[in-house]
């Protein structure tokens, strides 16, 4: 089970990765109307000319695809928790009440491994997770790469132009594997 900071919701493809994978099973999302709201104001302050009506749509299609993801239990946690950037508590609160085992963050100094510890959770960044996922499922975690690229029907990038697309975003490792399985993305 897996926990989201906001941070891995904002790039697009890595946003549709990661979804896919929770709507295929291989994972489990967590998130809460907090995390959304922080992902859809950074991306809405970085991307001229993105409607918040866009960003609402696409949220609330991720709500609907993954009911089962929205942590609402969680604001009580939060005061006692201990994290270098008091801010993310947020996050974490939501983890432990949704029983996530993982925190996916790029942050990972913000979410170091002593505070979650205690609470049987760890942090790895999206490119880590996505790799051991490839790992420990390689057809499973294909597939839904094969049906994230498929989800982009306005563009529909080439093979090599959707883990293109997935290194820009930061994950190289996952990329990597990605090209050594080429062909079988293809089927």
């Amino acid at each position: 089970m897996s926990r989201s900071d906001a941070c891995v919701l904002y790039p697009f493809h890595l946003r549709n990765v990661l979804i896919q994978c929770a709507f295929d099973g291989l994972v489990e999302a967590r998130w809460t109307d907090d995390i959304h709201g922080e992902w859809m104001r950074n991306l809405a302050a970085n991307t001229p000319g993105l409607s918040t009506e866009r960003l609402e749509l696409t949220r609330d299609r991720m709500k609907t695809v993954l009911p089962e993801a929205d942590v609402v239990n969680y604001r009580p946690l939060i005061e006692d928790l201990k994290l270098p950037d008091r801010d993310d508590r947020h996050v974490l609160a939501a983890a432990i009440a949704g029983k996530a085992s993982v925190v996916v963050t790029w942050n990972l100094k913000d979410f170091p491994r002593r505070d979650l510890r205690p609470y049987g959770i760890t942090s790895k960044s999206p490119d880590d997770f996505l790799a051991n996922l490839h790992i420990a499922f390689p057809e499973a975690l294909l597939s839904s790469a094969r049906l994230a690229r498929l989800n982009l029907r306005k563009t529909t990038p080439t093979i090599e132009g959707f883990i293109n697309a997935l290194q820009q975003n930061g994950l190289k490792k996952f990329a990597t594997m990605l090209r050594q399985d080429i062909n079988r993305l293809d089927r």
